[in-house]
């Protein structure tokens, strides 16, 4: 059985039409979770209790895809 791992995370930008971290150190690990479905259904949780703050973004990191070298990165990854 294939596993793809995924990772949500979020925090606070400095700036909301960019993806750099205020602050580092206050990035809110949410989980890893087994597929994309429960790794969705976490980011959406979590992005609307925080959907009155312009600033705060959630994020999923497809772990699974760093194992893969030769996979092309998708714009979900292309975070800087």
């Amino acid at each position: 059985m294939v596993q793809r791992l995924h990772l949500v995370f979020g925090g606070e930008l400095v700036d909301p039409s960019k993806t750099a971290f205020k602050n580092v150190d206050d990035i809110h690990i949410v989980g890893m979770f087994p597929n994309y479905a429960s790794a969705h259904d976490a980011w959406k949780e979590h992005a609307q209790k925080t959907v009155d703050n312009a600033h705060m973004r959630y994020f999923i990191a497809h772990i699974h895809r760093l194992r893969d070298e030769e996979a092309e990165a998708s714009s979900t990854e292309e975070l800087g």
